[in-house]
């Protein structure tokens, strides 16, 4: 595919920027077979740089034969007169990470399974399959599931009985949604996750721990993504919720009654505890912990590895266990470094202190 032609797939804001038509390019209009990471990129491929990036010196290497760049930056006409004067395609856009993503989609087009289901699938007689649907092998499909139009479910798939799915989703091989699952509109729920498994729900007795029943829910709401071997549990009443566009990474684990805000991002190995609250756009940074019933205000951020107790507030970005906010983290991790040199200067300071015999 010629480089102008995969140009004109871009959405229109890609296309056209905001305000005419963006700087470009073209060095004869190469063909474009293939995409790759800048500093591996060869003859024929397609790479991108964000803004932020030492630009020209992350370009100076590439072997691409175009790059989306950005179009604002310090350095961004002299990245353009770089690439230019080594023959390399280019077009400057708003949001160069973004195009990228949409020319994937085009380079790489996804053929959609063919309906049907296939003859090793056990499909209950109670169950409503709706237009459009594929099925593939050994999937299972329990009594009373709701499976909505132009669904996919991949090999390996069990669905227990009550469970809903709306238009458009998509459950990946060996994925397993327990009774009470309801899934919104255009899902993904990647292979070996699991979807309204039993809440962790125990009652102490003198005899032992008294196992809670968990009749509650789970709601995925429209557009969420869910990672290979991730876990969402239902409680004992009510609902764990999910909102919409949230996008859950590998193996991170939503524990029951637990709800999360609109557009959330969650890395792996994230651990929500019990009646936790994420409010909308919250981003969890890998392996971050939240105790039970804990909150996170609108569009706050947890770094890394951080342990939330308690609440953090709208905005901000906190760090550390347990979490405090991050600029004091920053000083306070410069500080550690130096503890044995300051705990060395204390003890002499102290010994100076002490009277002469």
């Amino acid at each position: 595919m010629r480089f102008s032609h995969l140009l004109s797939h871009l959405s229109e804001l890609q296309r056209t920027g905001e305000s005419g038509s963006p700087a470009q390019h073209l060095a004869a209009d190469p063909e474009i077979s293939g995409a790759a990471a800048l500093d591996q990129a060869a003859a024929g491929q397609l790479s991108f740089l964000e803004p932020g990036n030492a630009l020209m010196a992350a370009s100076a290497g590439t072997g691409a034969s175009a790059v989306l760049i950005p179009a604002k930056g310090d350095e961004a006409i002299a990245l353009q007169e770089q690439l230019t004067s080594r023959g390399i395609a280019w077009v400057a856009l708003a949001d160069p990470r973004l195009a990228f993503a949409e020319a994937l989609d085009t380079l790489f087009p996804r053929a959609p399974k063919p309906p049907g289901i296939h003859p090793s699938a056990v499909v209950d007689p109670a169950a409503r399959v709706g237009n459009g649907v594929h099925i593939g092998p050994q999937v299972v499909v329990g009594a009373d599931v709701v499976i909505g139009d132009g669904c996919t479910l991949h090999p390996g798939v069990v669905l227990y009985e009550n469970v809903q799915l709306e238009a458009g989703c998509e459950i990946h091989a060996g994925a397993v949604l327990h009774p009470g699952s309801r899934i919104g509109r255009g899902c993904v729920v990647h292979s070996n996750a699991v979807i309204a498994s039993e809440g962790f729900g125990f009652v102490p007795t003198a005899n032992g721990w008294r196992k809670m029943p968990q009749t509650g829910l789970v709601v995925l709401e429209d557009g969420v993504e869910v990672g290979c071997g991730s876990t969402i549990d239902r409680p004992s009443v009510g609902e764990t919720r999910i909102g919409a566009g949230t996008k859950i990474d590998n193996l991170v684990h939503v524990g029951h009654g637990v709800s999360t805000g609109k557009g959330c991002a969650l890395a792996a190995q994230v651990g929500i505890a019990g009646g936790a609250r994420l409010g909308n756009g919250v981003i969890l940074a890998g392996q971050v912990g939240l105790a039970n019933k804990a909150v996170m205000g609108d569009r706050s951020i947890a770094s890394s590895k951080s342990g939330i107790h308690g609440e953090v507030a709208a905005g901000e970005v906190v760090s550390g266990y347990p979490a405090i906010p991050n600029r004091l983290w920053l000083r306070c991790s410069a500080a550690f470094n130096k503890l044995p040199e300051l705990a060395k200067t204390l003890r002499q300071l102290e010994k100076a202190s002490k009277p002469a015999p």
